[in-house]
């Protein structure tokens, strides 16, 4: 798994508002620090989506271009383009037509924390037995809603089991018979 991005610092740290509503974990009253919302209300899931889209294929060929995000996400070329001119006039992208997309360093940090989020829960999630396709599925939807706290918490459980030589075969064992057989 990645190294860990500050979710606090999804605006760079420029807006003075205390106020609810920013880029992720400080939605549905959920509050954070003053000064760390962004100050134009929180992201929508489509645009986390995309900027999370952005980064994936950006990381494996090194650029994004619109069919690579139509691909990645199953949504038209069209749409792309749409969102795509959406987010540069939000400052987080720079789109040239014809050219693609790249991410500035503001759209860059957030989808980073989304990707973080999203391999976090599809980590857990994988650990648990659930197969890849529910696995992908489930983390994209939680990806969106859960609190910081609550994937920081995740994250340790993941890393903790991860390392745990005995679990998986316990906990296979367990969902088996749906019995707890203890080491004496």
């Amino acid at each position: 798994m990645r190294d860990r991005p500050d979710p606090d610092l999804l605006c760079g740290g420029r807006c003075n508002s205390d106020a609810i509503g920013g880029p992720l974990g400080h939605r549905h009253g959920r509050s954070m620090a003053p000064g760390r919302c962004c100050g134009r209300g929180p992201l929508s899931r489509k645009v986390e989506d995309y900027l999370e889209a952005i980064l994936c294929v950006a990381r494996e060929k090194g650029y994004a271009r619109t069919s690579d995000v139509a691909k990645e996400l199953s949504v038209s070329p069209s749409s792309v383009v749409e969102m795509f001119q959406k987010l540069g006039h939000m400052g987080l992208v720079t789109y040239r037509r014809y050219e693609g997309v790249t991410l500035t360093p503001e759209g860059r940090s957030i989808a980073e924390v989304i990707a973080f989020r999203h391999e976090t829960l599809k980590g857990f999630l994988s650990l648990i037995g659930v197969s890849e396709r529910v696995s992908e599925e489930d983390a994209c939807f939680m990806e969106h809603e859960l609190h910081n706290e609550t994937i920081e918490q995740v994250r340790g459980l993941v890393e903790y089991l991860e390392r745990s030589p005995s679990f998986k075969a316990e906990f296979e064992a367990f969902l088996k018979t749906r019995e707890f057989k203890q080491d004496r």
